[in-house]
């Protein structure tokens, strides 16, 4: 699958998955533009997806906050003078149980994994939709297609993601702009990897397929919903979960 001269933003670019994400893209030969919060893992993810001999633009950004998306689309837009393809992976977690979250955890959940996708979508696809053409993917979570005890504000934010591509399907669709949603199940990340073997194999009993995803399994179905190969699928919820979801 060939990106070459093609140019992808990616929120959340510069580490676990959305790292994978960008190193990936680029290595299809697409320019990476990436924002987060963290300026060192910033600095290190650009250099590394310069190795791809590809450009790359780091930023830090507030993903929840609309006047800092708009300047860093329109960096994006000066930058590379146009945009292909937009990953929304930026994304936290602040678990509880329902009756104990506080409503400033629940605003932030969904802030940043929702509205988030909101702002760039609205920011980026004015000039998809010049330009006639556009790929928009959402790393959205099985949380959000089957709930999870412990989890109201990320399932609720997750499930936001998925109403939401699906409505941008359909809206853009006449402009040639595709936009699909991947939801990861249990994935190999930092946070993973410091969980007990008991935990571990009570998450892999779970998983039909009986171990756990690597992040180079998200960036892989990423790559196929940016390339031409997906040119006829739109508005649709790919679960990379190992059979977790069937």
């Amino acid at each position: 699958m060939n990106l070459n001269g093609k140019v992808a933003v990616v929120t959340g670019g510069n580490r676990g998955i959305g790292k994978d994400i960008s190193l990936t893209l680029a290595k299809a030969g697409a320019s990476i533009a990436l924002c987060g919060t963290n300026e060192a893992t910033l600095k290190e993810t650009s250099a590394e997806i310069e190795k791809s001999s590809v450009k790359s633009l780091a930023v830090k950004v507030d993903v929840s906050k609309a006047p800092e998306v708009e300047a860093f689309a329109k960096t994006v837009l000066e930058t590379f003078g146009k945009v292909d393809i937009l990953v929304n992976n930026a994304g936290i977690t602040k678990d509880n149980l329902l009756i104990r979250m506080s409503e400033q955890d629940w605003d932030d959940v969904l802030s940043i994994n929702l509205k988030s996708t909101f702002l760039m979508t609205k920011a980026f696809v004015r000039h998809m939709m010049k330009a006639r053409q556009g790929r928009i993917i959402n790393i959205t979570s099985i949380v959000g297609v089957r709930g999870n005890a412990g989890q109201a504000n990320y399932a609720a934010s997750k499930a936001g993601m998925i109403g939401l591509t699906k409505t941008t399907a359909r809206e853009f669709a006449s402009r040639n702009i595709t936009c699909n949603a991947i939801a990861p199940g249990f994935i190999q990340t930092d946070m993973t990897k410091a969980l007990g073997d008991k935990v571990k194999e009570e998450l892999i009993q779970q998983i039909p397929l009986g171990f756990l995803g690597e992040t180079s399994d998200i960036a892989n179905a990423v790559l196929f919903f940016a390339s031409d190969d997906s040119r006829y699928i739109t508005g649709q919820v790919i679960c990379v979960d190992g059979g977790m979801v069937i």
